[in-house]
Parts: structure tokens; C-alpha cells; sequence
């Protein structure tokens, strides 16, 4: 196993940033202009989770912090509440990394669904707390399984695609320690 320069660090945390801008971008394309259309996932969330489990050091906390916030400006939702709540899921899941580093896809596609459930559910507890209008649930309720169905499909392309894959014992982090 060879070490991992720096700039394989900032080039993959690059990466993840543009990823992000590109999903911000074909939100706000005005592909359906008819109302009732189809619900899609967040993505943004999904792939968020999904590299925070297969390598925590290339999106640290202030980077998913800034990406979802900017998330929340552009797609004109409340400042810093998805952002907060999606921050608090990822973080967990880094944490969780070392544990689900061994686990079957299967274990980790339940943590992930427990967090999108949580955050779904606390973005909306929240919502009504402060009085602010919210979507109808069904289809919020669509976003969340849609977003959990789609997280094997996002664990398949951040592997396949991207190169972001977990961590193998006696490999090295982004910051040249052995794992």
C-alpha cells in the first residue's frame, strides 16, 4: 500500500465539492415545469454519507458544512437547518467508519437509512416547531425512501467510478497514518 500524497487529498475533497455543485446545478434546472412530476432523492445527502463512510478524511466537517449550507442558500431552504441536521448524520458515520469498514453492505445501508430517516423526520419536527411551512408529507416521505433506495446505487458509483473506496487494514489516511 502506498502512502497518499496531499494533493490526492485536496484533489478528492475538490472532487466531492464539484460533485456537489453539479447535483445543486441539475436541481435548479427547470426540467419539469409541469406540476406533480417525479420526486428524486437527495443525492447530495446520499453521496455525502456514502464518502463519509469509505473515507472520512476526504470530506471533514467544515467541508460538508460549507457545501450543505451553500445546499440550503441555493435551494432556498431554511439556513443551516438541513445543513446542521445533515452535518450531525455525517459526523456520526465517520465515527461509525472503523466499525463499518469490516460490515457487509447490508449493515451499512441501514445506517445510512437510519440517519436519512432521522434527518427527514428532524428536518420536519423542526419545521413545525419554528412555524415554518412545510411540504406535504407523502411526498417528503417519498424524498426519504427514494433517497434510501438510491444509497446502494451511490455506494456503487463512489466505488466504481470515483475510486472512493473504505479503508483496508495497514492502509493509509489522508493524513499518512496507518489505519
Amino acid at each position: 500500500m502506498s502512502e497518499p500524497s496531499a494533493s490526492r487529498l485536496w484533489v478528492m475533497r475538490t472532487a466531492f465539492t464539484a460533485l456537489v455543485i453539479t447535483l445543486i446545478f441539475f436541481h435548479l434546472l427547470p426540467l419539469q415545469t409541469a406540476a406533480g412530476g417525479w420526486i428524486w432523492p437527495d443525492l447530495i445527502l446520499a453521496f455525502a454519507l456514502a464518502w463519509s463512510v469509505r473515507r472520512p478524511d476526504y470530506v471533514p466537517a467544515p467541508l460538508l458544512a460549507a457545501v450543505f449550507l451553500m445546499a440550503d442558500l441555493l435551494l432556498q431552504r431554511p439556513p443551516g437547518l438541513w445543513a446542521a441536521l445533515a452535518l450531525v448524520a455525517c459526523t456520526q458515520m465517520q465515527l461509525r467508519a472503523r466499525s463499518l469498514r469490516d460490515a457487509t453492505l447490508s449493515s451499512e445501508l441501514i445506517a445510512a437509512a437510519a440517519w436519512i430517516i432521522v434527518v427527514g423526520i428532524s428536518y420536519r419536527v423542526a419545521l413545525a416547531i419554528f412555524l415554518i411551512d412545510m411540504p406535504a408529507l407523502l411526498p417528503s416521505a417519498i424524498q426519504i425512501t427514494a433517497t434510501v433506495l438510491a444509497y446502494p446505487v451511490v455506494v456503487a458509483i463512489t466505488h466504481a467510478l470515483m475510486g472512493v473506496r473504505k479503508l483496508a487494514p495497514g492502509d493509509f489516511d489522508g493524513t499518512g497514518a496507518r489505519v
